[in-house]
């Protein structure tokens, strides 16, 4: 309250006994009570019959009210007056008075460099005056109607320009401050608040707006982080890249060479060596031929002798024939060696053209279009050994002894009289993995089988785990709702972002990059990705094999190395 006119009006005289705030737009009840009209007004409509909410006099029908314009009044002066006082206590305000040269507001029409402070301000003259120059006011005849309040500091800004009073609402919907006599006449349906609610509100509404916005500057801080560390980590491997890319380009240009001639050496020492062949085998051929023709004039002449006993003494003993070579032994297809030859080269030649083809797509690419499998290969090189920890496992949950598979027990239902692990879940069928992380990649896969039902990610280590989750953003856990045929991420729930069945999953995390993505591990695809994350606490592995809701569900959750 002000003091001076705090004497006059006492503020508990003022609150309306349904918000416990000053009156707006005040109406009184046939029982002599008083309210605020949009107070009352919701009241009866929410009740049965109209009674008054404080003497609990019932009335026989609604009561038609009206606004007191008495008690509006002295609650419009009531306003005035803590306006007054929050500019006075406003320590910018007085700082700024200070650096006037006085301790509160000045008066206007003191001279400068020797003003006095102010006692009153004057809502009709628009001027703040010390007691020498307020006198006026007092003696003569119309100044003594003009309206003096406690002193306020820029004035003008404060008085309805329309009405001359000082500005002691605000309309939300106009988003105007106003005076009485404006929340009466043009804002009488709008939702009207004193100046001071308005002002804790909007304040309110400025810190939640500051909240999101140091929120948003971290995500761009980290964004910026990462990209700035991505960007030089894609120097450093895009210079790797090049070097081995040229060293195995030049080796394996080397290679083919070296194939090359060793292909030419092979090819003419192998047609030479057949040549030599064929060679030796005309040579002998020739020369049995020679011998068969020496032959045939001999047993020529022998066919011709007439004479007996001439003929019996010239016979070659002991063979008519010489001897020769069995012919079916030596065989010349050397041309069908070289037609294999060739058309093997060929046949190699051509894979390795469509080998240096796809890796010209791939360089030309660039990775702007890597496909699934180049991206779950890429995950696959930072496995990680995940076990489980048990501390934080569901009491209706079993774990096998390497702490590798999990799956739901249909228990008793006596387990909530157990003592219980501080970090174990109660309401949800989970359990975290036992390492966290929180820088880096990581990566692990998970065996679903013919499951029906799962839920699987990565959480973070003050996830909630005692009652139940809400599946909202920003409650700590990215994952992977699977029910039946179709997946839908826990925090955006009814909205599938993928259809069918997957038997294994692949779970890669980039810390650093905000990535959390779900790959089908046997069909080498992408599922789902959450990117652009802001992490900034460890994250840890998490695992709900969820219960029999939907048919039989017991088989584990297995986590399995990569390949096998």
């Amino acid at each position: 309250m002000a003091s001076g006119s705090s004497s006059l009006l006492c503020e508990d005289q003022f609150l309306c006994p349904i918000c416990l705030d000053v009156f707006n737009r005040p109406v009184s009840t046939p029982c002599g009570h008083n309210f605020c009209i949009a107070c009352i007004s919701s009241y009866w409509n929410g009740a049965p019959v109209c009674w008054c909410p404080v003497c609990k006099e019932t009335f026989t029908s609604r009561p038609d009210l009206k606004v007191n314009t008495f008690i509006s009044e002295l609650a419009e002066q009531l306003k005035s007056l803590q306006v007054t006082d929050t500019n006075i206590s406003d320590p910018d305000q007085q700082q700024r008075n200070a650096s006037c040269g006085g301790g509160g507001v000045l008066c206007d029409i003191c001279i400068d460099g020797q003003q006095e402070a102010a006692v009153k301000s004057c809502l009709e003259c628009l001027t703040s005056y010390c007691d020498p120059h307020l006198e006026p006011h007092h003696r003569a005849a119309g100044l003594k109607r003009h309206k003096l309040v406690e002193p306020v500091a820029n004035l003008e800004d404060k008085i309805c320009k329309a009405h001359s009073r000082l500005l002691t609402s605000f309309c939300k919907q106009d988003e105007v401050l106003l005076c009485a006599l404006c929340a009466s006449s043009r804002h009488g349906n709008h939702d009207i608040a004193p100046v001071q609610r308005a002002y804790a509100e909007m304040k309110g509404m400025v810190g939640e707006a500051e909240s999101r916005v140091k929120t948003m500057l971290q995500e761009r801080q980290q964004k910026l982080r990462s990209t700035r560390e991505s960007l030089r980590q894609s120097k450093m491997e895009n210079k790797d890249a090049v070097a081995n890319g040229v060293r195995d380009l030049t080796a394996l240009v080397f290679a083919i060479r070296q194939s090359q001639a060793e292909l030419v050496k092979v090819m003419e020492d192998k047609q030479r060596a057949a040549e030599e062949q064929a060679e030796r085998f005309i040579g002998s051929v020739e020369r049995e031929i020679a011998e068969l023709q020496r032959t045939s004039a001999t047993l020529e002449e022998l066919k011709q002798n007439q004479d007996q006993l001439g003929f019996l003494q010239s016979f070659p003993i002991p063979s008519l024939l010489p001897h020769t070579m069995d012919l079916s032994t030596f065989s010349f297809n050397r041309h069908v060696e070289i037609h294999h030859a060739r058309k093997s080269l060929s046949e190699t030649a051509a894979q390795m053209r469509k080998l240096l083809d796809e890796m010209d797509t791939d360089v030309k690419n660039d990775g702007t279009d890597v496909s699934s499998a180049a991206q779950l290969r890429y995950a696959q090189q930072y496995e990680e050994a995940v076990v489980l920890d048990p501390d934080t496992a569901h009491p209706l949950l079993i774990l096998t002894d390497d702490r590798r598979q999990v799956r739901y027990s249909m228990g008793s239902g006596l387990w909530g009289q157990q003592n219980l692990n501080p970090n174990m879940f109660t309401e949800h069928l989970a359990v975290l993995g036992r390492r966290g992380f929180s820088s880096g990649r990581f990566y692990f896969e998970v065996f679903m089988g013919r499951k029906a039902e799962w839920c699987l990610g990565v959480a973070t280590a003050s996830i909630q785990r005692r009652g139940a989750l809400c599946r909202r953003p920003l409650c700590g856990l990215w994952a992977l709702w699977f029910l039946e045929d179709k997946f839908e991420t826990f925090s955006a729930p009814n909205s599938p972002v993928h259809l069918g069945k997957v038997e294994r999953v692949g779970v890669f995390v980039d810390y650093d990059g905000g990535e959390v993505s779900f790959y089908d591990v046997q069909n080498a695809t992408l599922v789902y990705s959450f990117t652009d994350c802001l992490f900034t606490e460890e994250l840890f592995p998490y695992f709900n094999p969820c219960d029999n809701e939907y048919g039989s569900n017991l088989d584990p959750m297995v986590i399995v190395p990569v390949n096998q």
